[in-house]
């Protein structure tokens, strides 16, 4: 289980539109490896203060760490 119950709790009231099997394979992908998980928040974070929308910033974070995603969510 997640560390930190209260952000397991704010991930699933974000993910709230996608089914439950998605949503574990997630979880358990951040549980995993977190450390991944942690530096594309900062990526992202840095890619929104330069001016980005999160989404834009969420999709090209993904986009440059499609390899370490997909083997992570295996």
């Amino acid at each position: 289980m997640f560390k930190n119950f209260l952000m397991k709790q704010m991930l699933k009231s974000k993910m709230k539109d996608v089914p439950e099997e998605q949503q574990e394979k997630m979880f358990a992908a951040i549980e995993k490896n977190p450390e991944l998980f942690a530096k594309m928040g900062q990526k992202i974070q840095e890619k929104v203060k330069g001016g980005k929308d999160q989404m834009t910033a969420s999709i090209e974070v993904a986009r440059e760490f499609q390899k370490e995603l997909t083997e992570a969510l295996k």
